[in-house]
């Protein structure tokens, strides 16, 4: 069973769909007990960071999630769920994340040339940085996904499994222990995407 936390962010159809096309148990809940007994837990999340902590320190459930990946859950964010896991971004001010993932999420349109759109959107190659990583065990170099989003996570070398170039070098695929994320969208992200679901699910 894998539990999508419900904290009103985030394109929760489309997941559900997702998993439930690769066979997997899946069910979205706010509730303690129900994520306790999920086998592993999802965080996804769209829109901005701040708005998005604040929501999820809003349904009382950010210290049973931090205890809960602590323990070794399985536990995975998705686009900005990913950006929620790091230790603070800097959109629209400073904001403290989850701290499971060492490092930061900082402005994009910073560190590209204004000919580069933004938000970073549609369809980019992966770079594969390390052939073991679980996420990507169905995955081969060069696979595409869809990605969505205006930041992005730095000074984070030694989570990043994969990744891909838009100027500078976007980590699409982190890791650091259970604790994983995407910053692009597997449920938007065509068969790769959900054999990177199917991944997770079988982990």
């Amino acid at each position: 069973m894998i539990a999508i936390v419900d904290y009103g962010v985030g394109n929760l159809f489309s997941l559900c769909a997702s998993l439930k096309k690769i066979g997997a148990e899946a069910i979205v809940t706010r509730d303690v007990e129900q994520l306790e007994k999920a086998d592993k837990i999802i965080l996804p999340g769209v829109g901005a960071f701040g708005d998005a902590i604040d929501k999820l320190y809003e349904t009382g459930l950010v210290p049973h999630l931090l205890r809960m990946a602590q323990e070794g859950k399985p536990f995975m964010g998705i686009c900005l769920g990913m950006q929620l896991l790091f230790e603070r971004s800097f959109e629209f001010g400073e904001k403290e994340g989850l701290g499971l993932i060492k490092g930061n999420v900082c402005d994009l349109s910073a560190d590209i040339p204004q000919s580069l759109k933004v938000p970073h959107m549609g369809w980019n190659k992966l770079e594969i940085r390390a052939k073991d990583e679980p996420l990507l065990k169905y995955v081969k170099e060069g696979e595409s996904v869809y990605y969505v989003h205006s930041f992005y996570a730095k000074d984070c070398e030694e989570s990043i499994k994969a990744g891909s170039e838009y100027h500078v070098f976007v980590p699409g695929v982190v890791r650091n222990g259970n604790v994983c994320g995407t910053q692009f969208h597997p449920e938007k992200s065509g068969e790769t995407g959900l054999n990177i679901l199917r991944a997770f699910a079988e982990a």
